[in-house]
Order: C-alpha cells, then sequence, then structure tokens
C-alpha cells in the first residue's frame, strides 16, 4: 500500500532573499516547507547558504525544501499555492531607491501584499506573518523611533517608503477582516548573501575602500535576528501586534568604519557635506534614467544617508529569549558567508 506523504503547511513567499534564505535554514531544520522564488535558477544561492551554514547537513536540508514558481501579482496563482497552507512568511519585495522604479515598488509591494492578505482571507486559520521595513514607521526628530511613531506623508519620503506603509494598511485591513496575522518592520539587515543587491551593496562598495562619509545615523539588524523573530512570533499566540526589529543604532561613518576594517580597506576620512551629495546625487540619477541603468547614488539614499534615526525595538526584544547579534559579529558573519 502506498503511503501519501502529507504537503508541507508552511510556506515562504520570497525565499531566495536575505530574510528568506534564513528563515528557510531555521524552518527547515524542523521539516518539509515550500519556498517561493521569481525564477528557479535563484534557488541555487540558498543552496550555498545552507551549505556555509553547516558543510555536512546543508544538503539534505536544503533538499527540504518544495520550491514553486510564484507571481504574486497573480491572485489565482496565489490562492492555488496558498490553499493548504497554516503558515505564511511574506518576505517578497522590490527595494529600490530609484525613481524609476516608484510605480514597480508600488505594484509589487503593496498590490503584491495586497493579493496575499486577499488570498489568506480565503482560508481559515491561516497566519500571515509580514516583513514590513523601518521605513513603514513615522519619525521622531530628537528622539528615540518606536511602534508608536506614526508614518506621515511627505515629499521627501522616498517611494520604497511609500510602498511600505502602503502595503502594511493592507494587511492591517486584513486584519479588521479577521487575519490572523503578526508584522515585523527591520531596519537595514547584514548577512550572507550576495552584496549586488540590496542592503549589502555597502559591502561592495567597502571592498574597495571607502573614503567619504556622511553625518547621518540609522541601525542595522543581524538577519539571523530577523528570521528568529519571526519565527518566533508565528509560534506564539501574539496576533494583530507590528514590532520593530533592530539591532545597533550606528553612525554612518562608525558603520563605514566597523566594515572597512574586518576587510581591511581604507576607512572613511572625509566628511561628504550634505550641500554638495545632494546635487551629485540630482545628476547621477538623471544620468542613470537617462541610460536606464540603476546604479550610483540617488536623491532617496542621499537624503536617508544625511537624516540621523534612533530605534526602539524593545517591545520585540523584551520577549526574546536570545539577545540580538552585535554589530561586529554581523559584518563578520555576512563577510565570512558571502554568495557570488
Amino acid at each position: 500500500m502506498q503511503y501519501m506523504l502529507k504537503r508541507p503547511d508552511t510556506i515562504v513567499i520570497g525565499g531566495t532573499g536575505l530574510v528568506g534564505s534564513h528563515l528557510l535554514w531555521l524552518i527547515a531544520q524542523q521539516g518539509p516547507v515550500i519556498a517561493s522564488c521569481r525564477t528557479i535558477k535563484n534557488k541555487e544561492r540558498v543552496r550555498r547558504f545552507f551549505l556555509f551554514c553547516d558543510s555536512k547537513k546543508g544538503e539534505e536540508i536544503f533538499s527540504r525544501i518544495e520550491w514553486i514558481q510564484l507571481d504574486i501579482l497573480n491572485l489565482d496563482e496565489l490562492a492555488r499555492s496558498l490553499k493548504d497552507m497554516r503558515k505564511v512568511y511574506h518576505c517578497a519585495a522590490l527595494v529600490s531607491f530609484h525613481r524609476i522604479d516608484f510605480y514597480n515598488c508600488i505594484k509589487i509591494n503593496r498590490g503584491g501584499t495586497a493579493n496575499v492578505v486577499n488570498a489568506c482571507l480565503e482560508i481559515p486559520d491561516i497566519r500571515l506573518c509580514y516583513v514590513s521595513s523601518t521605513a513603514a514607521i513615522g519619525q521622531n526628530p530628537g528622539g528615540e523611533i518606536d511602534e508608536n511613531c506614526l508614518w506621515k506623508a511627505s515629499d521627501i519620503n522616498s517611494g520604497y517608503s511609500v510602498s511600505k506603509f502602503g502595503a502594511e494598511k493592507e494587511v492591517w485591513r486584513g486584519i479588521e477582516e479577521g487575519l490572523n496575522a503578526v508584522i515585523i518592520n527591520p531596519c537595514t539587515i547584514i548577512g550572507p548573501g550576495p552584496w549586488e543587491e540590496g542592503s549589502m551593496e555597502m559591502f561592495r562598495v567597502a571592498k574597495n575602500g571607502i573614503f567619504f562619509y556622511p553625518s547621518g545615523c540609522n541601525a542595522t539588524v543581524d538577519a539571523r535576528d530577523v528570521a528568529t523573530s519571526m519565527v518566533f512570533l508565528m509560534n506564539s499566540d501574539i496576533r494583530n501586534e507590528r514590532y520593530l526589529c533592530t539591532g545597533t543604532n550606528k553612525d554612518f561613518r562608525g558603520l563605514f568604519v566597523a566594515i572597512t576594517r574586518e576587510m581591511n580597506k581604507t576607512p572613511p576620512l572625509i566628511y561628504a557635506p550634505k550641500w554638495l551629495a545632494i546635487p551629485i546625487s540630482y545628476l547621477l540619477e538623471t544620468v542613470s534614467l537617462v541610460r536606464k541603468k540603476r546604479q550610483g547614488m540617488t536623491i532617496e539614499s542621499a537624503r536617508a544617508a544625511y537624516a540621523t534615526r534612533v530605534y526602539n525595538s524593545n517591545k520585540l526584544k523584551s520577549l526574546m529569549p536570545n539577545t540580538f547579534f552585535s554589530l561586529e559579529e554581523s559584518i563578520q558573519h555576512a563577510i565570512k558567508g558571502r554568495i557570488i
């Protein structure tokens, strides 16, 4: 007699990204899991990450993942993929600060999340964990930013910020309609992954030495802490809450010094004044728009580099049984596990 194996009831949407790959490592150690990706070939980077985590067992743990191609803009496709799920981790997003990507950010981040929420609402007893961003949290000039700081519309908000705030509104709308969900808002995430995309691009820049630094301040968090926090929240009775997920608050000069020191590269020594950086960013982004190439500093990234943001994520950390990794530990781990 043949027995049909039960299909996994957990899915990670966006499984090849920095957060998704770390989530899969935690979940797959416990059993089978489904992961979505835009192209199947991207799963190879996750396999290499698993081998970095454990050279002996990584391949076997990786084999527990059932990969599917999934377009979150296709509601019918989503509905079929989530049909038998009980836990949904939604990590898929477009992270871009280029003006040319504004409408794509809105379409993918808000529109795609609306589809995920709508698909989940059709399934009884399903639970959603949505990866939002500190970009969807409001500001608190001169003070610490926490979950109570409300996002406000502004001409200086990045397109990415607008899209993530809109996406989070879709999750809250789902919660109002009865969806069991939690939201996590990480800051700049550091971890083993490609250095050509997302927050890890600063490591690619640092590889050749960083000579200039801006005056701003932001926070970083280890990808392992983000994944661990998400699994913890999903396995708890907590629902209808959102949590800032931040590690170390650090000014950009201190962050760049820490990264270049670990690489034995030139640290930043020269302050780049805002009055000079902003006009240059306008010029560079105009060139990018003309050439239709997403490269170099953007207006939005330049503005962020001179903003001072200090985050307080005690709401989450007070629940967690483990302490977060230090900035130095995160940088060392990211460099050691670089995935090409």
